[in-house]
């Protein structure tokens, strides 16, 4: 299979997760190219997995690391971007979402995945000090 055949197929699948957030890009978001910034794309997809994680932490939830962030696509003025999440793994105060938008074209009804990324979100308490995910295993205790 070639490189072209295997990035059609990632592209032709439906996104993981479910849908968190949707705006279209437009002119104030462009580079001088035309092209949306990639920062704005990376700020979309962290709203979209900052509110996964709000709602599974039930609360106030911060974003500690964003890793392997790939662009595949350009995203273009006035098209639909979509974010999809999907908790990835829950650990005792923290969660790891995989976030991945796609764009419906503006010109036309061509539906691209344009990037991915994995966010890491740690649930904090009204100080902004981690606590515990509702529903996380207790921290073991040590024999004194």
């Amino acid at each position: 299979m070639t490189d072209e055949e295997k990035e059609a197929r990632r592209s032709e699948r439906e996104p993981l997760g479910e849908p968190a957030l949707r705006t279209i890009a437009m002119p104030a978001d462009a580079n001088p190219n035309g092209d949306i910034f990639g920062g704005w794309l990376v700020s979309q997809m962290d709203l979209a997995g900052g509110a996964t994680a709000y709602h599974r932490a039930r609360g106030r939830v911060a974003t500690v690391a964003i890793d392997a962030i790939t662009f595949h696509e350009p995203v273009y003025v006035g098209d639909l971007v979509s974010c999809y999440a999907h908790i990835d793994r829950v650990g005792r105060t923290s969660m790891r979402i995989k976030v991945e938008t796609v764009v419906r074209r503006h010109e036309g009804d061509r539906v691209v995945k344009v990037t991915e990324g994995t966010f890491t979100y740690v649930a904090i308490d009204p100080r902004g000090r981690p606590r515990p995910m509702p529903g996380a295993p207790p921290r073991p205790t040590v024999p004194v």
